[in-house]
């Protein structure tokens, strides 16, 4: 469960960006100043649609990490009646990821701008209708609870500061990872299992016993395109293997290997087919 975003990607040029007062590697919200953006973005230059947002992102590395059965995962969210909306639909599909959006008329379908100026991309995020997601209105309908009570694995995304929030007074990551691991537990038929990802750097896991890292898969600078979708991507991989009860340390390594070929490609896209073993 997440913020769909049709991810809108098109090759721009400087006056565009300066135009919105855009930097070329960037990432933020839109303004009311970025309101014409979108429409503009789609008119005036060549565009690819994907179904984006962060957890539907990873929602679909999944599924292709998975192949087969296809809507093997099922994806929440909110999305306007409107013709991103149709598009958003077709997209998730063509995923074969099984989406269930709420869909209303009073906000627009999210958005997500990339703007790509030679090896830069500056992503515009227009959240809209994501926002608007009524869980009394949707989830808790009978047909839809249904989907919830038979799935197996739940992935709900947490932030970096929780840390902070926790009031752990460390910035060590494996430290982090420990004092997370080590928090009060309602379900207390199984341990907690803590894995944080730090982009290039080693991924760190903490079990109930210990805290090991994990190197990435080093890729060649030259091939590295975009590391947008990397962290995404690693959620999916892992997930995958998750839902087949495999180690976790398989998990990582379906995690690793999913994020190393996206960030070989534009946006969070994937070959047909995986070539993991």
């Amino acid at each position: 469960m997440g913020n769909p975003l049709l991810d809108i990607c098109a090759v721009v040029d400087k006056d565009f960006l300066d135009k919105y007062g855009l930097k070329p590697n960037d990432q933020i919200l839109a303004e009311e100043k970025h309101k014409e953006l979108f429409e503009e973005l789609v008119k005036k230059f060549k565009v690819e649609y994907h179904a984006g947002g962060s957890t539907q992102n990873s929602v679909k590395v999944a599924q292709w990490m998975i192949q087969s059965p296809y809507k093997a995962a099922t994806f929440f969210g909110c999305i306007g009646k409107d013709k991103f909306g149709e598009i958003l639909k077709k997209k998730a599909e063509e995923a074969h990821v099984d989406a269930h959006y709420y869909e209303q008329s009073e906000e627009p379908t999210g958005t997500c701008a990339a703007c790509i100026t030679s090896d830069n991309r500056s992503l515009v995020a227009n959240l809209a209708a994501a926002n608007c997601y009524k869980k009394e209105k949707h989830l808790d309908l009978e047909k839809n609870w249904k989907l919830v009570e038979k799935a197996k694995v739940y992935y709900i995304a947490e932030a970096a500061t929780f840390a902070r929030e926790q009031g752990f007074e460390t910035e060590d990551i494996k430290e982090i990872a420990r004092k997370t691991q080590a928090l009060p537990k309602v379900n207390t038929k199984r341990q907690r299992i803590v894995v944080f990802t730090q982009g290039k750097d080693d991924t760190v896991m903490a079990t109930e016993n210990e805290v090991t890292t994990f190197p990435v898969l080093v890729s060649d600078q030259s091939e590295i395109v975009d590391t947008n979708g990397a962290g995404d991507a690693f959620v999916g991989g892992f997930l995958s293997q998750l839902v087949y009860d495999r180690p976790v340390t398989e998990c990582i390594r379906a995690g690793h290997y999913a994020a190393s070929v996206i960030i070989k490609r534009s946006g969070c896209t994937f070959p047909e087919k995986p070539d993991f073993h």
